[in-house]
């Protein structure tokens, strides 16, 4: 996946997966080099398909900062966006 936004970083994210109504719902996340970031709140979720693939869009609270987690099924990635 190409990077459109100079605030978008690949990360690592550990998500829960199957609980109750959210089929997917992500925990923590760590970016390169750092420690483990806790998500505090899961706000929204959408999947979005961009030529063929679903990009599954989670909005977050990071504390009080709104973060976006996007997961791509094509290559199976996660990206961080800081709003």
């Amino acid at each position: 996946m190409k990077k459109t936004n100079k605030n978008t970083e690949q990360v690592e994210v550990m998500a829960l997966f199957g609980y109750e109504m959210t089929p997917c719902q992500p925990l923590t996340f760590r970016r390169r080099g750092e420690s483990e970031t806790e998500v505090t709140e899961l706000l929204r979720t959408q999947i979005k398909f961009v030529g063929g693939v679903a990009l599954h869009i989670f909005d977050v609270l990071v504390g009080r900062e709104k973060m976006r987690l996007e997961f791509n099924s094509r290559d199976l990635s996660w990206h961080l966006t800081q709003h």
